[in-house]
């Protein structure tokens, strides 16, 4: 019997060990190339597999009427490592799919290391893999090594495009002033397993201002000292997705009270009645010793974090496990770049796969590394993974970085319902969501039993 030659995969996020997974379960060996601990990043903190360096959130789970939901339910059915680590890991979070990011991290790690077909090596692939590699899933994410970036750049003879994206600060829960704060999910939604009351069974601790406190920790925000960008980093754009807090507050003193200081669905305990604006944390790890400030994505220095976010009711004598920070990421121009096999057009032997491509969020990037692993071991032998229907969330990212959008004006996306075709015109508005979900998952069993479907 002839050997499979290996397929080789540069890096071992989300998106890297997603595609090492797939390539296994389809019997062909993968040798997964981490740079870590050989060489560290801006961002990561450890050198475990599938470290979550921003929020611990994967985003809604409802598969119904929400494109995030749909994406999970879809990568479940297709044997997601990701997702069956997500699921050992998840903590409460209301209605969303969040993770307790060390156990999360451990299981994918766990799962790499005992399949037999997975070799994982830790070294930095400084350059253009080696002419022997025939087959290769660059899956670097956003904070690709600097020799590999540059050597992607000169081949293509473009200038990846780039842009900032932040971190939000964790705080240790026994330092939150619980006499102030009070646990409570939106409108009481909580997650399987929740109480849907007020009280240590919902998901979130909220934190309340009344205006004039608020009005002071908005001015506080605008005149906070901020990092400074290089010249070179000037012109580069924020993920809308993704906005540091006091970017946002430089928008209007309301901008945050429509966004993650909304305090709609919510009753403060102690005075019966709404909030002005409402700062939320949730749980980031299974002990609930650790919760996240959502939404605070941040780019001030770290000693004025500190001060600022002490004046949060509630947060006065707050510790912090990890304060906020921001690094810049960068991506292919993938419409121009990348045919449909997710293959470099320059060089077909490179494939991409993840946050690199230019989409954004953990399950998108574990989308694209799901497909790009797929489709290089379908390669391997000798056969051609057809791209998911463009009825799918699956399909739909994949439409979005191979031509479902103008290579001019690309920027990294976030799964959606306005990537799929429409539905019928006669499907009422409210049930176009359910719809497009019901189509989803219909032609995904079609595609996974070898068969295609037409976009409806």
């Amino acid at each position: 019997m002839t050997q499979i030659k290996p397929i080789h995969i540069i890096g071992g996020g989300l998106a890297g060990s997603e595609a090492a997974w797939q390539v296994a379960r389809l019997g062909v060996p993968v040798v997964l190339h981490e740079m870590r601990p050989v060489r560290k990043t801006d961002a990561h903190q450890g050198d475990g597999l599938a470290e979550l360096v921003c929020s611990n959130s994967f985003r809604s789970d409802d598969a119904e009427t929400n494109a995030v939901g749909l994406l999970h339910e879809e990568l479940r059915r297709c044997n997601s490592l990701i997702m069956q680590a997500a699921d050992i890991a998840k903590v409460p979070a209301g209605g969303a799919l969040a993770v307790d990011r060390d156990v999360f991290s451990s299981e994918v790690q766990k799962a790499i290391e005992a399949e037999a077909l997975i070799e994982l090596r830790r070294e930095e692939i400084s350059g253009l893999p080696p002419a022997e590699w025939d087959n290769v899933v660059v899956a670097t994410g956003p904070l690709t090594s600097p020799p590999l970036a540059e050597a992607i750049r000169a081949l293509t003879g473009e200038q990846s495009l780039a842009f900032f994206d932040a971190i939000a600060p964790i705080v240790y829960k026994d330092s939150i002033d619980m006499d102030k704060a009070w646990f409570q999910s939106r409108y009481d939604k909580v997650g399987p397993g929740g109480s849907g009351e007020q009280g240590e069974g919902a998901d979130y601790i909220n934190c309340p201002f009344e205006k004039p406190n608020y009005l002071e920790f908005h001015a506080a925000l605008l005149a906070a000292e901020k990092t400074e960008f290089k010249d070179w980093e000037k012109n580069t754009p924020y993920f809308e997705g993704c906005l540091p807090i006091e970017v946002m507050a430089e928008r209007g003193p309301r901008t945050l009270t429509f966004g993650p200081m909304k305090p709609v669905g919510l009753i403060d305990p102690r005075t019966g009645r709404k909030p002005y604006a409402v700062v939320q944390l949730r749980q980031d790890n299974k002990l609930g010793t650790l919760y996240n400030m959502v939404g605070f994505q941040t780019k001030m220095k770290h000693a004025e974090q500190v001060r600022i976010f002490r004046m949060i009711p509630g947060l006065e004598n707050a510790q912090f496990a990890r304060l906020g920070g921001i690094h810049r990421n960068t991506f292919l121009n993938s419409p121009k770049l990348l045919d449909v096999q997710l293959r470099l057009k320059a060089m077909p032997s490179l494939r991409f796969a993840g946050q690199v491509t230019g989409v954004e969020g953990y399950v998108e990037s574990t989308a694209i590394g799901l497909l790009a692993g797929r489709m290089a071991a379908a390669q391997r032998l000798g056969r051609e993974q057809v791209p998911p229907p463009p009825t799918t969330a699956l399909g739909a990212l994949h439409s979005h970085l191979t031509g479902g959008t103008d290579a001019k004006h690309f920027q990294p996306m976030n799964v959606n319902f306005g990537l799929f075709p429409p539905p019928p015109a006669d499907v009422r508005k409210d049930e176009r969501k359910r719809f497009l979900s019901r189509r989803a998952l219909a032609d995904l069993a079609q595609w996974l039993n070898g068969k295609t479907a037409a976009a409806a």
